[in-house]
C-alpha cells in the first residue's frame, strides 16, 4: 500500500483518543418485529428489484416475502480465509425450514457482531439469514488491531458469502456499519462481487473515491446528521455519485451510532428495503417512505 493511501485510511479511520466510537448499536433493546401492513403511496418505481437468479442458491419468487415474523436461533462457524485470517462467523436465522436470502454483515472497528444484534435479529425475524464475521485485525479484543486492514475486509466477506452459498441461500446481500459500510462498498466497487443483489450502508464512507461497478444494484444508504465519527457529509457524497437505485435515510439528531426509537426506525427502514430487494416484495417497497418518517426522526431521499 503507498504511504498516501496509508495516510488516508489512518486519517479517515482512527479517531483522536481511540475507536470505541466506531463500535455498533450495543445497548439498545431489540427492536420488535414489523407486523405485515397495507401498502401506502409512494411515488412509482423507477427500477425494478433484483430476483435475478444469484451465483448459488434459489431465487425468491418476486412478491412472496414471508408475513409471518419467524424465531430466530443462532450459530456459530469457525471459518478462516487462510491460517493467518480466522473469521469467526455468527448466523442469525429463521427458525424454520425453508431458502432464504443471505446478508453478509461487517461490523465497525473495535466491535464484534454479537453488538449488532439489535438490528440483525430483526432481519432473521422478517426471514433473510444473516452471517457475520467477526475480522482478524479490527475486531475488539483482537491481538493485532490494525484499522488498515479494512482493505483486505471485503475479500473475507466474499469468502464467508461463498461458504454460507455452499449450504443453498437465495439472493444475497451486503451490509455494515462504519467500518463495516467501508467494507460494504469496497464489495460493490474495486472488489466487486457480481453475486450481490442489494447493499446497505450505515454510517459509512469510501476510504479512496473509487466508482461502484457491475450490474445497477439498489442500495440504501443510512446516516446520523450529528455523526462526529464519519462525517455525514463524507456518507451524503457516495449516495450522490451513486447512478444506481438508490435511497439515504437520514437521522436527523442521530451520532454515529442509533439506540431506541432511532434504531427501530432504521430496522423497519432496512427490513422494507431488503425485503424489496432481495424478496421482490412491491408492498415493502411502497412501505418505505411512511416507515423512514414514523415519528419524525428521520427523513427519506427516496430514488429506487
Amino acid at each position: 500500500m503507498g504511504r498516501v493511501l496509508r495516510r488516508t485510511v489512518i486519517k479517515s479511520l482512527v479517531v483522536a483518543g481511540g475507536t470505541a466510537a466506531l463500535g455498533a448499536c450495543t445497548t439498545a433493546p431489540a427492536p420488535r418485529a414489523q407486523p405485515t401492513a397495507q401498502p401506502a403511496p409512494s411515488e412509482p418505481a423507477t427500477s425494478k428489484p433484483a430476483t435475478r437468479k444469484p451465483a448459488t442458491g434459489k431465487p425468491a419468487p418476486a412478491g412472496t416475502a414471508p408475513a409471518r415474523s419467524f424465531a430466530v436461533r443462532t450459530e456459530k462457524l469457525s471459518l478462516a480465509r487462510g491460517a493467518d485470517r480466522p473469521l469467526p462467523t455468527t448466523i442469525w436465522r429463521p427458525d424454520a425450514g425453508g431458502t432464504f436470502p443471505l446478508i453478509l454483515f461487517s461490523h465497525g472497528i473495535e466491535a464484534t457482531p454479537e453488538n449488532y444484534a439489535d438490528l440483525l435479529t430483526p432481519w432473521a425475524r422478517a426471514g433473510f439469514i444473516v452471517a457475520a464475521p467477526k475480522y482478524p485485525h479490527t475486531a475488539a479484543g483482537v491481538a493485532e488491531f490494525n484499522p488498515i486492514d479494512l482493505v483486505n475486509q471485503p475479500a473475507d466477506a466474499g469468502y464467508v458469502i461463498t461458504q454460507l452459498a455452499k449450504r443453498g441461500v437465495g439472493p444475497i446481500a451486503a451490509a455494515g456499519h462504519s467500518g463495516g459500510g467501508i467494507t460494504t462498498l469496497g464489495l460493490f466497487a474495486g472488489n466487486r462481487d457480481a453475486r450481490l443483489r442489494a447493499g446497505v450502508i450505515l454510517a459509512g464512507r469510501q476510504i479512496v473515491q473509487t466508482p461502484l461497478t457491475g450490474a445497477s444494484t439498489p442500495l440504501l444508504f443510512v446516516h446520523g446528521k450529528r455523526d462526529r465519527t464519519v462525517a455525514y457529509a463524507d456518507g451524503h457524497a457516495v449516495y450522490d455519485d451513486v447512478t444506481w437505485p438508490k435511497a439515504f435515510l437520514t437521522v436527523t439528531d442521530g451520532g454515529h451510532v442509533s439506540t431506541g426509537p432511532e434504531l427501530r426506525v432504521i430496522a423497519a427502514t432496512s427490513t422494507d428495503f431488503l425485503r424489496w430487494s432481495l424478496y421482490g416484495d412491491a408492498a415493502a417497497k411502497k412501505r418505505l417512505p411512511r416507515d423512514a418518517t414514523r415519528g419524525g426522526l428521520a427523513t427519506l431521499a427516496n430514488r429506487l
